[in-house]
């Protein structure tokens, strides 16, 4: 059905959303004196860190931005998870030819940080990040520029996300867009977008796949 699947990375492939937030609130607390809750941060998982801090404080997010990163890179390797399944999925999917990339809108530094930590670089063709971008998730310039360097057409890709943003960007460029239930976010709200797909976990993916 499928000639690639292609994944967002944080809530999906990789559990970091305890160092998200966590991230999140050591920076509002530094510099904004304030700690929003959960559900304030969760809903702009997806979209790249200073679009999100600047909606916090236009004119110190370069600053909070700092602040964000260097927390977070000092924190990162303790505080995230493999989620589960993810290379298990990834290893038997390559076993069976499909091609495999990373969509994400992390940095290419702390993105490949994350996959190597858990062994899953080697199981990907292609990583996009927000370097290789001019625009980014909900556009879908990211997904093109994955299909592009994939040489495949948009309608032969699966993209496989938790958020809204990876909803409309797959939806965006075309490509058949599935949701993870293990999403932080609003399960019923991300539903209102319309993924082609939603799954338990990541080895239903195997479903669309027949085994060689």
């Amino acid at each position: 059905m499928f000639k690639a699947v292609l994944f967002d990375l944080d809530g999906t492939l990789i559990d970091t959303n305890n160092l998200i937030l966590e991230s999140y609130k050591y920076t509002f607390k530094k510099h904004l004196d304030y700690i929003p809750d959960d559900k304030e941060i969760v809903k702009y998982f997806g979209e790249p860190l200073k679009i999100t801090l600047s909606r916090f404080d236009s004119k110190r997010f370069e600053e909070m931005y700092r602040t964000y990163i260097e927390y977070n890179e000092l924190n990162h390797d303790s505080m995230v998870k493999e989620m589960d399944y993810a290379r298990e999925t990834l290893e038997e999917l390559k076993r069976r030819g499909i091609l495999l990339g990373v969509v994400t809108s992390k940095r290419r530094v702390m993105a490949e940080r994350g996959l190597r930590l858990f062994n899953l670089l080697n199981y990907l063709d292609i990583v996009i990040t927000p370097e290789d971008t001019e625009k980014h998730k909900p556009d879908p310039e990211p997904i093109l520029k994955a299909c592009e360097k994939l040489r495949l057409e948009p309608k032969d890709v699966l993209f496989v996300g938790d958020s809204h943003f990876d909803i409309l960007c797959g939806k965006n460029a075309s490509t058949k867009t599935c949701l993870v239930k293990y999403t932080m976010l609003d399960l019923e709200e991300l539903l209102k977008f319309e993924p082609d797909f939603v799954i338990e976990d990541l080895r239903d993916i195997l479903e669309f796949f027949k085994a060689p």
